[in-house]
């Protein structure tokens, strides 16, 4: 894990699920509280829960964390920490959702049926056997630059076609043993939940997802290969948590290798070699505005700088 220097942000990913009937009246005085002590990110909150990433100056976290489980309906909040010399979000939100992770079938409640949550060595233990069908529940874009050993991936585009993945691809009675895990947990907690719905007994969960296990574990004992997709301005981070080495299109959200990126289709904010001739001309137009905007915008601050 990197260690944090004294310019450097605290980045932390959060989620808790949690009946909130009151979710809506959250979001003035949270959106202030973050606003108040200089934090940047994104915090969803819907009627299961919350889920966030915001990154900030080490008090300011720290007050949005006291502040956070002084609710008593988040006094077990747990979080995932990383560090980065450069700010990964441009701005603050605090969005209200119908979910704070999207999968799309009613009645999901972890907090009623879940898988079983294992730690790092666990995890590890479950990985190498082969009595276990180990599952990325990430969209294939995201495990293209990184997975574990052995595992498997649904090839979806977003988590609402996992519950499809699940009932075409997998069967109770052949495969016994499920593992899955996700960036930080949460998408798998959804994903234990259907499953033990359809039928699987023996469902399990990387507790705290790839970040707490990068987080946590030996690098020497780590079955991680490659870089994590986060969903912030360092489009991934290493086995380190530091910041890795994939750019982004943000045409379409991709993560652009070094050979991406000296590809002719690459056109930094408009097109890379994964989205190239999808785009109308009507979407290319606005794409390049939007870069334009953004390039004036980072002229500014350079030249406050």
């Amino acid at each position: 894990m990197t260690a944090q220097s004294e310019n450097s942000f605290v980045v932390i990913a959060t989620y808790h699920f949690v009946g909130l009937d009151d979710f809506e009246d959250m979001k003035p005085p949270l959106l202030d509280l973050c606003l108040e002590n200089d934090l940047m990110g994104t915090i969803l909150l819907a009627r299961e829960g919350l889920n966030g990433t915001i990154a900030g100056p080490r008090m300011g976290v720290d007050n949005l964390l006291d502040y956070l489980r002084a609710d008593e309906r988040f006094k077990t909040l747990r979080y995932k920490e990383s560090y980065t010399d450069k700010a990964p979000f441009r701005r603050m939100k605090v969005r209200l959702k119908r979910e704070i992770v999207t999968m799309g079938v009613p009645d999901t409640d972890p907090g009623e049926l879940c898988g079983e949550r294992v730690d790092a060595k666990r995890w590890n233990e479950l990985v190498k056997d082969p009595d276990v069908l180990t599952i990325d529940t990430r969209n294939a874009y995201e495990c293209d630059i990184g997975t574990f050993e052995n595992a498997i991936s649904p090839n979806t585009e977003t988590f609402r076609e996992f519950p499809n993945f699940v009932d075409e691809k997998l069967d109770p009675q052949k495969h016994r043993k499920v593992a899955m895990f996700c960036t930080g947990g949460i998408r798998c907690e959804k994903a234990t939940n259907y499953l033990m719905k359809q039928g699987f007994e023996e469902v399990y969960h990387l507790d705290g997802g790839i970040l707490k296990y990068l987080e946590t574990v030996d690098k020497e004992e780590s079955l991680w290969q490659g870089e994590c997709f986060v969903f912030d301005d360092r489009v991934a981070v290493d086995e380190n948590l530091a910041p890795g080495s994939y750019a982004q299109c943000y045409a379409c959200r991709r993560p652009l290798s070094d050979a991406d990126r000296v590809s002719p289709h690459y056109q930094i904010g408009v097109s890379c070699p994964h989205c190239h001739g999808t785009h109308s001309d009507q979407k290319i137009a606005g794409l390049k505005e939007r870069q334009r905007q953004i390039e004036m915008a980072m002229s500014r601050e350079n030249q406050d700088g």
